[in-house]
């Protein structure tokens, strides 16, 4: 392209950010399955970084002014593509002029409030991208380059003793109680819960828990709700007995969650359900789902 022409025939232009080293990294998963690596900062944190310039000998770059962006992007692609951004910040950090040797250039976005976490879901994203743009007389030719960052919250959530407790029935066939320990769980945590086989008359092969993730796209009559099994454990393979008390153990770590997000700047929302399946001798299904919530504790 004529633009990687113009990086090539006059200069290298490099975005650098600062205190990359040490710093952690989340991975997110793109649409397409490839994985990304990102580095992670804090909705409150600073973020400041460097346009590194290496002009060719003998070459200048003339520019209309150089400028950095942080922009907080939503993607929604369900049914049409919708994009809408949240932050859009800019610095000037040059002038109209002429660049006739290397140079670097700092810049910095402090106390920008970035409130929403970094989110890659079935048809929604949050994204955070840093762009710098050296402008150029004709606009085709402008010289541009993005870094993504990810930012992700931690939160403290009151400690919650509520316990869930349910109870799924089929009329003189199958009655059974089961709880959970509580109804707020952090990313990294456990869940601890029984199933008590009150009646059994139909023959049981397996049970399982699926953790199941809605994303609700707009809101009020207009939302519309897509589910997605994020995580399947199996508690019990076999035939219960009447009076049978079967423990349930979820570590939440081994699968790839995200905190409950319950309304990201009016466009979607991000739910958690736990959904309690039984499947009899001839494949027939019975559950009970419950909403669970979820919390960041730690990076």
């Amino acid at each position: 392209s004529r633009r990687q022409h113009e990086k090539r025939k006059k200069a290298e232009v490099v975005l650098e950010l600062d205190n990359l080293e040490g710093r952690k990294t989340a991975t997110f998963k793109e649409s397409s399955g490839k994985e990304v690596s990102l580095p992670v900062y804090t909705g409150n944190e600073d973020i400041s970084g460097r346009l590194v310039v290496n002009m060719k000998r003998g070459k200048k770059i003339e520019h209309q002014g150089i400028k950095v962006e942080l922009i907080g992007r939503i993607d929604i692609t369900y049914e049409r593509n919708q994009t809408s951004d949240f932050v859009s910040m800019s610095r000037e950090l040059e002038p109209p002029g002429t660049i006739n040797e290397s140079a670097t250039i700092p810049f910095s976005f402090n106390k920008v409030d970035k409130q929403f976490e970094t989110y890659q879901g079935r048809f929604c994203k949050v994204r955070y991208i840093i762009k710098t743009t050296i402008l150029r007389k004709n606009f085709s030719s402008n010289i541009v380059n993005e870094q993504e960052i990810s930012v992700l919250n931690t939160t403290n959530e009151a400690e919650d003793s509520t316990s869930i407790k349910m109870e799924v029935g089929i009329e003189e066939c199958l009655h059974i109680e089961f709880e959970y320990n509580k109804h707020k769980y952090h990313l990294k945590d456990c869940i601890l819960g029984k199933v008590n086989f009150l009646l059994v008359r139909i023959r049981i092969k397996y049970m399982e828990i699926a953790i199941i993730r809605r994303e609700t796209i707009g809101a009020g009559a207009q939302a519309t709700n897509e589910n997605e099994t994020v995580a399947k454990y199996e508690v019990m393979d076999g035939a219960p007995v009447r009076g049978e008390f079967i423990p349930i153990r979820v570590f939440l770590g081994a699968f790839d969650l995200t905190p409950t997000y319950y309304n990201v700047n009016n466009k979607f929302s991000v739910r958690h359900f736990l959904n309690l399946v039984l499947v009899d001798e001839e494949d027939r299904r019975y559950f009970k789902q419950q909403e669970i919530v979820l919390w960041r504790k730690d990076l």
